[in-house]
């Protein structure tokens, strides 16, 4: 016979907050398959524009169609936008005319991108130049294998895309550091500063041509090789877009398979969970907009960014071609929206730059944060009260594992998504994603649970 409950016992039950592991949420194998379809996604897309690629395919292959295949819109149908290569809009249209439910990730990662005269030479070695790409520690990038990605358009004109690196028989590119036999200055520099942002350079080459009236014949030797594999010349990487990120696969972490190490999860694992999300939706209530964003990780400027005015261009579509017939802003501010970007997780091995009060935990479930930023809430979106209950029956109703908390302890640091961007509309806004470890390093840490639990947040909401 089970033992009565104290009347402080039922109090606590009543009254405290409960929380469980997510795992203990889901089947196993539904967690582990999603994640299966993640990994993969993580393997073939580690630039926005390979993102974009995989998700305009999958967009199509679940009957979505490009808006210059489309004349007007009705409930129910599906479109997409893709601006540029480099970002995507898209919607299912609901039966609440001007009525939105917006789902926002982005697609960026931190990233060293090649600088617009990057070929030099120097000690029998041919290298490239770098600039890193949002907020990283450069001494991350340093004695990494690395692949190469890119664009590059030629002085005629024509359209090059490069991939080197990624398959086992390709070769890799690697920026050697010091050893540390000679290093004891290096090793006094602050962290910033051990190694700099110039010295961030990209060996490439070091067979020489054989001409000794030839000055730099191993830059040469290089040249010659890309002249001759794609038909570019130096001039061409002032036209060119070229990305260098971290080789290799991603991987299971621990002996039960519960985590995924790899690079971009920033913020390809919410890009992911909410693509496969709207794909799932029909007949919502209100229309179900996806966005899939660019240059988040650089404050979200410029032409392919959150803070451009791509949403309002393509709820205006969305506008003529339904027949909704109201103030684009106003539709805006009435709409309803999920800033699916990632969080700090707790870290056992560097808990005091968070409140452990106010951390999200891998395993506990989607991290639900009413605001980002730092110091006194600078750079982001507070979400209000009403907003949040209303996420909160969402997860509640649906059964969804959440926890909440903040980046790190007030005045350590701190971080923006695009809940800023959206929310200048006056729509409510809420950031929304999984927690991890590792954020903006090579290697970044999820828990597959939390994926899941993620991927679940945000189907819901737009079947709300």
């Amino acid at each position: 016979m089970a033992e009565k409950k104290s009347s402080y016992e039922q109090l606590q039950e009543k009254v405290l907050m409960k929380k469980k592991s997510a795992w203990l949420s889901y089947p196993y194998q539904e967690i582990m398959g999603f994640s299966e379809g993640y990994k993969q996604f993580l393997a073939e897309n580690k630039t926005e524009r390979l993102c974009v690629k995989f998700i305009v395919n999958s967009l199509e292959k679940n009957g979505f169609k490009d808006f210059s295949r489309t004349k007007s819109l009705k409930p129910g149908d599906k479109v997409y936008w893709m601006i540029k290569e480099k970002c995507v809009l898209a919607a299912i249209i609901g039966k609440r005319k001007g009525r939105l439910q917006i789902v926002g990730s982005h697609i960026d990662s931190p990233r060293l991108d090649l600088k617009p005269n990057p070929l030099y030479e120097d000690s029998n070695l041919a290298l490239l130049k770098t600039h890193y790409y949002g907020g990283v520690k450069k001494y991350h990038w340093v004695n990494t294998p690395l692949a190469l990605y890119g664009v590059v358009f030629t002085k005629q004109g024509k359209k090059v895309e490069l991939s080197v690196g990624e398959k086992a028989e390709e070769p890799k590119f690697i920026i050697p550091d010091l050893l540390p036999h000679l290093a004891k200055k290096q090793m006094d520099k602050k962290g910033n500063e051990v190694v700099e942002g110039e010295d961030l350079n990209l060996l490439i080459g070091n067979i020489p041509i054989k001409d000794e009236k030839v000055k730099e014949n191993v830059k040469l030797a290089v040249m010659k090789e890309l002249n001759s594999r794609y038909g570019i010349i130096e001039e061409d990487f002032f036209s060119a877009e070229v990305e260098l990120v971290p080789a290799g696969m991603p991987v299971d972490i621990g002996l039960d398979r519960s985590m995924i190490g790899a690079y971009g999860q920033d913020d390809k694992v919410c890009a992911y969970a909410s693509l496969q999300a709207l794909l799932k939706v029909k007949n919502p209530q209100s229309t179900a907009l996806g966005m899939f964003v660019d240059k988040e990780e650089i404050g979200s400027y410029g032409d392919t960014g959150a803070s451009s005015y791509m949403l309002v261009n393509f709820v205006g579509k969305l506008n003529a071609l339904a027949g909704w017939k109201e103030e684009v802003f106003a539709i805006l501010e009435q709409a309803r929206s999920l800033s699916a970007d990632v969080t700090g997780a707790m870290d056992p091995n560097f808990k005091d730059v968070n409140d452990p009060r106010n951390v999200s935990y891998l395993g506990n479930g989607i991290a639900v944060e009413k605001y980002g930023g730092g110091g006194g809430k600078y750079s982001t979106h507070d979400s209000g009260a009403e907003y949040v209950s209303y996420i909160r029956t969402i997860m509640d109703k649906n059964k969804i594992p959440w926890q909440t908390g903040e980046l790190g302890k007030i005045d350590v640091g701190g971080g923006g998504t695009i809940a800023m961007f959206l929310s200048r509309y006056g729509m409510d806004c809420i950031d929304a994603g999984p927690c991890v470890l590792g954020m903006h390093s090579p290697c970044e840490v999820t828990s597959k649970a939390d994926i899941y639990a993620s991927y679940k947040l945000y189907r819901s909401f737009w079947e709300s």
